[in-house]
């Protein structure tokens, strides 16, 4: 409900197209253009690589459902995604192209959200909302494409940032690591508030 008031009350959001003009537009290496802009994103695919594969070696990561291999799986598909659309998107800056950025980065968040509820809230809770949110997700890169509006697809990557940390606070964990939980959502903020 709040996020249909919020639809009907404020404008679209477009696109600016300075979003495209990189400070570092160097091509510094066999003729690629934005070089460190695109192979700043190549850790990306070897770190959603070793996570796919660490995820399903042995259970490595000792996960204690299928919900939790399931949210896990997608979220490194995601980051690995996310090592060769972002490549793609800084080669050739511009909107058709940056939906191969955000959609990657949109599966790793989504699917966060879920873990977290997995080891907050509910196994089956978090296991039932994987689906919806990662469809959510990728249909608010859809809409953006389509109508040149913002809105959705910043609601999915700025309510997480909220979430996640009251979350932390407010719900025991199941696991001793859910700390980091707090340092990841305030360093990707972080990251938002540098990138605008």
């Amino acid at each position: 409900a709040i996020f249909v008031v919020l639809m009907l009350v404020t404008p679209a959001i477009p696109q600016d197209e300075d979003y495209h003009d990189f400070a570092d537009q160097r091509d510094l290496f066999l003729g690629i253009p934005n070089t460190l802009n695109v192979l700043s994103n190549i850790p990306f695919l070897f770190v959603g690589l070793a996570g796919l594969i660490l995820c399903h070696y042995k259970n490595y990561f000792r996960l204690c459902s299928q919900g939790e291999l399931w949210s896990w799986t997608l979220f490194y598909a995601g980051v690995t995604a996310v090592g060769v659309g972002s490549s793609y998107y800084h080669l050739y800056p511009n909107d058709a192209t940056l939906v191969w950025d955000r959609l990657p980065m949109t599966i790793a968040f989504t699917s966060i959200v879920a873990i977290f509820i997995i080891e907050r809230v509910d196994d089956r809770a978090g296991t039932k909302s994987l689906a919806p949110l990662v469809i959510a997700g990728a249909l608010s890169i859809l809409y953006w494409s389509f109508f040149d509006d913002l809105r959705p697809y910043a609601v999915i990557q700025f309510v997480p940032c909220i979430v996640i940390p009251v979350m932390a606070i407010v719900i025991p964990p199941m696991y001793t690591h859910s700390s980091y939980w707090l340092w990841a959502a305030g360093f990707y903020l972080l990251a938002k508030v540098e990138e605008a």
